[in-house]
This record gives C-alpha cells, structure tokens and sequence, in this order.
C-alpha cells in the first residue's frame, strides 16, 4: 500500500532541488579552471536525481518507523541537511562565490553525517540510503576547492 507521506519527502527533496533550476552553471561557471578529473556536466543531473529520491526515501523510512518525540531530533537533522543542500547552488552559481559555498558544503557534510548517526538506531537501511550521498558531497566538496584554489580571483567574488 503506498504511504502518502512518501509524496511529502519527495516533494521536499524536489524544493531543494529546484535551487539548481533558478540558480544554473552557464557561462560564467564554463569559462573556470577545472580539475582534470571533473565528471562530464552531462552526470550531475543523473547522479543528484538518484540521490534525491534516496534521500526521500531514506527520510520517509524513518518517518513512517520512528516514534516521536524520540525521532524529531533525527528529523530535525534531515530538514537542516536538506536546507543546507538547497543553499548550496545559490552560493556557487547565484552569487558565483565558490569559496562561500564550499565552507557551506562543509556543514552540509557535517549535517548528512549527523542525520546519518541519528537515523541508524531508527533505520538502518535509512542511514544507508544517506551514504552514497555523502560520498557525492565528499567528491563535490574536492571539486569545489579545487574550482577555488584553480580561480583565486574568481572564486572569492
């Protein structure tokens, strides 16, 4: 039987997703120095559409296993890390401040390892489904301090 709470996760991760929908690479973003070993533009949208509904899912597990008030820290956790997630893209591409946005991501990795601790007594399964996305953060965070220390004057601004 299908959960509408599930839509309500979905639609969260689809709002933090949307930032990327205002906020595009374009020009600006082409014409920085990347690190070689860069994936092609084309893999971002793929990559971050699965780890989405990951996350979704993994929020939606621990909601729909979870009793409060034991579970609003955990969840609280996951809010914070999805808003973390949506400001990201403003910092880098709106305001084109790749130095801001990595010491954003900084927290941002902190949050998904947090919500991860906090769901694994809830959810295993949960916290796993956090993993890959933290691994992609990991891999995000390298990429945007090497756009950093590549463009000196253009990544502070």
């Amino acid at each position: 039987m299908f959960d509408p709470a599930l839509l309500v996760f979905i639609a969260a991760c689809t709002a933090a997703a949307l930032t990327g929908v205002f906020f595009k690479p374009g020009q600006w973003y082409e014409q920085l120095a990347k690190p070689p070993w860069r994936p092609p533009n084309w893999l971002f949208g793929p990559a971050w559409t699965v780890l989405y509904a990951m996350i979704a899912v993994s929020g939606w597990l621990v909601w729909k296993v979870g009793t409060w008030p034991a579970m609003a820290p955990a969840m609280a956790l996951y809010a914070t890390q999805l808003l973390l997630n949506a400001v990201w893209t403003p910092l880098f591409f709106g305001l084109r401040r790749p130095d801001l946005a990595f010491y954003e991501l900084l927290l941002l990795w902190l949050a998904i390892l947090a919500t991860i601790v906090a769901f694994l007594p809830i959810s295993g399964l949960a916290a796993g489904l956090l993993v890959p996305y933290l691994a992609w953060v990991s891999f995000a965070g390298a990429l945007n301090l090497s756009i950093v220390r590549l463009n000196p004057g253009e990544a502070r601004g």
